[in-house]
């Protein structure tokens, strides 16, 4: 069977130009399966999942040292004196920049510098665990809808959820966010059970809250702007509306009048089995918080509108996770009361602590030299060949790896970023670089030359990951592999003998052919 598809019209008239030369990964795994696996050949079973990860390994293993490399990215170098690795970056070939002619220059790696990371110490060179500062939380403004990492009780209708429905209407709650608020509307209703069978009226404490990680913080502050319903006919008072820090988040159920209620409208600190625990802070006006200053409070007879509160030096050191809590309940007296809705909007959070780690203090000192290093100090360091010299010729003590003029460059594989000498500044860079050919399906594909050493590959990976195989079946498909490989690479290397001549005729060599 032919293996040209299509006409020489589709050919030359397409973009896909040389690619009888490859065979891809999906074609050797289909024919190892045909020729290599069976009855009466060495290998009589063979799962495909396991000969299709042995040709990845087979792929991987021959990119690196036997396939032709042929990825590279050219930039134009920016001022920082920086280029980042390719994403599908394993090692490179070669780095060059171009001239304005299209000519390659080389450029030479250098081992005596690095960018090695930057202590930050006091004026007196004690290291300095410097203090961190900065907001903490997300979606706080309620621009959003209300996700993750906010939880939140599910709205609910006013109807008892056992016993009947004493109310005339069944209207829904609101816990969502409302132009730009989190807005929690609530509805009276009457709860009856086995605990209250005559009817107790209230109303549904809701609960907002995200868990923040505060590893490290010391103290927190919190700010919110909130409005309270006001107080009318049908509720003892108006809508009480809490914001604050918690080491325990809100309680799931909405339902008060229960044998073990939840006491989302309570200021409970010590028993994580009955309410929010909120932590306490300092405050620059009663009006801001409770009265033992634990939390910000909105509940006022007339209603608050967009009152904005603040409560200080929160201290959070003893924990690693807490909880920014948002309670809301209105106390209702009548059924038919109208509904209470109380918003808030625009929480800050704002911590203080101490980083436990050594920090940076930006760039080294070593690589902010080298980048900025002159033609001339170039030259007297030996980066490049100094043409200055006292006498004709003399050379003494340099180093050959520094005589050229190109410049240099080193790789911080930390980083992933190529730095180099300042006298590459602005010029066209081009790096030369080796994959493992498995960044994507088109690239998953074999030079014919190579088809061989695939199989050979595969059969040794198969046989010796199989018990019960006896060892000199075993060496022989490994030596197998080593030569077809060897061979692959003979091939790949691509020696023409009339080139090679040509370079020795131009070493004076005296040759005949």
């Amino acid at each position: 069977m032919a293996l040209l598809t299509g006409t020489d019209q589709n050919y030359y008239e397409g973009s896909d130009y040389g690619n009888y030369q490859l065979v891809s990964i999906r074609d050797i795994i289909n024919q190892f399966m045909i020729a290599y696996v069976g009855e009466e050949k060495i290998i009589s079973k063979a799962r495909r999942v396991d000969v299709a990860f042995h040709a990845q390994r087979a792929l991987a293993e021959l990119s690196f040292d036997t396939l032709k490399s042929i990825k590279s990215q050219e930039i134009e170098l920016p001022p920082s004196l920086t280029m980042i690795l390719p994403r599908d970056y394993v090692n490179y070939t070669r780095l060059s920049w171009s001239d304005s002619s299209g000519i390659k220059h080389p450029l030479y790696p250098t081992r005596h510098t690095s960018n090695p990371f930057k202590i930050k110490q006091d004026t007196d060179g004690n290291y300095d665990f410097q203090a961190l500062t900065g907001d903490i939380g997300e979606n706080l403004d309620f621009e959003s809808a209300l996700v993750m990492p906010w939880a939140f009780n599910s709205a609910v209708d006013n109807s008892t959820l056992s016993g009947n429905v004493s109310t005339s209407s069944s209207q829904s709650d609101i816990v969502n966010t409302i132009g730009g608020k989190l807005q929690i509307s609530t509805n009276p209703f009457t709860m009856i059970n086995n605990a209250n069978p005559s009817g107790v009226l209230t109303g549904r404490a809701y609960a907002c809250w995200q868990e923040i990680n505060v590893s490290n913080i010391n103290e927190l502050s919190i700010t919110a702007t909130g409005t309270s319903a006001a107080a009318e006919s049908g509720k003892s008072e108006g809508g009480i509306l809490r914001v604050g820090i918690s080491i325990t988040p809100g309680w799931a159920d909405t339902n008060l009048q229960k044998n073990v209620p939840s006491l989302n409208d309570q200021i409970v600190t010590g028993n994580t089995q009955s309410g929010p625990n909120f932590l306490p802070g300092t405050s620059s006006s009663t009006t801001n918080a409770n009265i033992n200053n634990e939390v910000l409070e909105w509940n006022a007879t007339a209603g608050e509108t967009d009152i904005i509160k603040s409560l200080n030096n929160i201290d959070v050191s003893g924990y690693n996770k807490v909880y920014i809590l948002i309670t809301s309940y209105t106390p209702f007296l009548s059924d038919d009361a109208a509904i209470s809705t109380n918003t808030v909007d625009d929480i800050s959070v704002t911590f203080e602590g101490v980083s436990p780690s050594l920090v940076r203090d930006g760039d080294s000192t070593t690589w902010s030299n080298y980048k900025s290093q002159d033609s001339s100090e170039l030259i007297q360091q030996d980066y490049r060949e100094s043409l200055d010299l006292p006498f004709h010729r003399e050379r003494y003590g340099l180093q050959p790896s520094h005589a050229q003029t190109n410049g240099s460059f080193y790789i911080d594989e930390f980083k992933g970023l190529v730095h180099f000498s300042s006298n590459i500044s602005g010029k066209t860079v081009i790096l030369d670089y080796i994959s493992d050919s498995l960044g994507t399906a088109d690239e998953m594909q074999v030079h014919k030359f190579a088809e061989d050493a695939m199989y050979k590959y595969i059969m040794h990976a198969v046989l010796s990951t199989r018990a019960n195989v006896p060892e000199y079946v075993v060496r022989r498909y490994q030596k197998e592999k080593f030569a077809a490989t060897r061979k692959a690479k003979l091939r790949l290397s691509n020696i023409k003998l009339e080139e090679l001549t040509q370079i020795l005729r131009d070493k004076s060599k005296w040759i005949k052919h």
